[in-house]
């Protein structure tokens, strides 16, 4: 987006300091990446990066107001309601697409939120490795509200681990070995010592978790939560425990949270850098289907979404309620590389400290595409996609 550091960084690009980060990463983590990662990074500029923040505060806003839950009371399925939900999410993700407006202008349009984590190791791994391997100007910082590594990462301890012992504290995944991400699981066990512990292996005695290692009951007092619930019933695990018990742990953030803060806040929301959106079962007006996107509630990675919908889709769906039509933006290819431009969205991370009157922005990702939506699936033997990080000015 800053077209003069754009053009440094590509003439001096070359695909030895690329791999050089690839194999950087991997020796750090001491994983493989199962999920792309793109050449380059992002830089953005001080307005564009302060038009997103501003809205993300009109969000919280909203969060913060005293009707939210009841708004949001339905997002929650009624067998994924959890007991024991706190007062608001420790952890909370934004994602903007990089959009062209109708006058040819840049701006910030909000695709997606989520009360639930991201890769919040594996980004500093990815800072680390493209700083040792690239110049990025002294003005520019992938953190934000004067936040570095070192404080970046007491918050996440502070959040994640609090005042127990390590051994009690677990980040639980459905399957991990097998989930794309597991290179994050790595880099939190490698900086906090957390252990990976997959949801068949937990145990309930009571209103007490446990794990075995070694043989050994392991008491489980907080979980960094991974686990997109939904999941559990896909893989037929819903004997494992019984997620209907309140239990003497405490959620890192409460699985109710993904669902409150997610799609289904987006029609309650109106700002110029959030596109309009509008539950199926509301819609009562006739709308230019052609410029919109359909997309399910209750889903993850963008599936199920419809780009080209038409009328024949809308009336095939037996749960409106559960669907959003959201008008579409038009991305941006903004992003220079060596063939086609890429187009570009980028996540912030937001933390919410027990005491703190309300999230603070810290860090990010971004991504990278040149097929119809972000993701792997979408940009098949393309270049210059993938995963990466923003750097703000």
């Amino acid at each position: 987006m800053q077209k003069s550091l754009r053009k440094n960084f590509n003439d001096q690009f070359s695909k030895e300091d690329y791999f050089n980060i690839i194999h950087t990463i991997k020796k750090s983590c001491e994983s493989e990446i199962d999920f792309s990662i793109a050449e380059t990074p992002i830089f953005i500029e001080k307005d564009f990066k302060n038009k997103m923040l501003d809205t993300c505060e009109y969000i919280i806003d909203f969060i913060l107001d005293k009707d939210f839950k009841t708004i949001t009371a339905r997002s929650i399925p009624k067998n994924n309601n959890l007991p024991g939900e706190d007062e608001h999410p420790q952890m909370l993700v934004f994602d903007f697409g990089i959009c062209q407006d109708k006058h040819n202008e840049l701006s910030p349009q909000l695709i997606e939120m989520q009360g639930f984590p991201s890769l919040f190791g594996f980004q500093i791994c990815l800072d680390d490795s493209t700083r040792l391997h690239h110049a990025v100007p002294a003005s520019y910082d992938s953190f934000l509200n004067g936040y570095d590594k070192e404080r970046y990462l007491q918050v996440l301890k502070d959040i994640i681990i609090g005042d127990e012992n390590i051994e009690n504290v677990i980040l639980l995944e459905i399957y991990p070995d097998q989930q794309k991400t597991k290179i994050d699981f790595k880099c939190m066990e490698k900086i906090f010592g957390i252990k990976t512990i997959c949801f068949t292996k937990i145990k309930a005695e009571g209103a007490q978790l446990f794990y075995l290692e070694e043989g050994n009951k392991i008491v489980i007092k907080r979980i960094f939560n991974r686990i997109i619930f939904d999941d559990i019933k896909q893989y037929d695990l819903e004997d494992v425990i019984d997620l209907k018990q309140q239990y003497d742990v405490t959620w890192i953030p409460h699985p109710n949270w993904f669902y409150r803060i997610s799609k289904f806040t987006l029609p309650f929301l109106r700002h110029q850098y959030i596109p309009e959106t509008y539950f199926l079962n509301e819609v009562k007006m006739p709308l230019p289907l052609e410029d919109y996107v359909l997309k399910p509630l209750f889903s993850y990675a963008g599936l199920g979404v419809i780009i080209d919908v038409t009328e024949e889709d809308m009336l095939k769906i037996k749960d409106p309620g559960n669907w959003i039509l959201q008008k579409k933006v038009n991305y941006a290819p903004i992003i220079e590389t060596p063939d086609e431009p890429a187009k570009a969205e980028i996540r912030l991370f937001y933390f919410w400290k027990n005491g703190w009157e309300r999230p603070i922005a810290i860090h990010n990702l971004a991504r990278l595409s040149k097929g119809k939506m972000i993701g792997t699936r979408y940009n098949e033997n393309e270049n210059w996609v993938g995963g990466t990080i923003a750097y703000f000015e």
